[in-house]
């Protein structure tokens, strides 16, 4: 069986994207190197951001072609997330709103990689 425990996002700005994401999940880094860091998300699973101008093979395309999911528990967690993310600044793709799986919004990174909070599946 295979497990996968990365995700790989291309940045254009590796201190802007580390910045970013620091700021976003409150830890830092446990790799940091000028073309790629990667962090801890608990799990064993990984958030890797690599330099896209040093991607091998060459990347291509945008980043909104899928979405990041953070699925959060608890009664009135999404709107609460909602709130902190918004006051922090973030910009918001989809405010929040209620779709088919429940409560739900979108954020972008610097290079508008998508981010989707919802309510865990059932």
């Amino acid at each position: 069986m295979i497990n996968p425990n990365l995700i790989l996002l291309y940045v254009e700005e590796m201190a802007r994207s580390v910045s970013f994401y620091r700021d976003l999940l409150g830890r830092e880094p446990a790799v940091q190197a000028p073309n790629f860091a990667s962090f801890p998300l608990g799990g064993g699973f990984f958030l890797g951001l690599w330099g896209k101008a040093k991607v091998l093979p060459e990347a291509t395309g945008t980043g909104s072609q899928g979405e990041i999911g953070v699925m959060i528990a608890g009664e009135g967690a999404v709107d609460r997330q909602y709130d902190t993310w918004k006051a922090a600044g973030h910009q918001f793709i989809q405010e929040l709103t209620t779709l088919d799986f429940g409560p739900t919004f979108v954020i972008v990174d610097p290079d508008g990689h998508r981010i989707r909070v919802c309510e865990p599946d059932k």
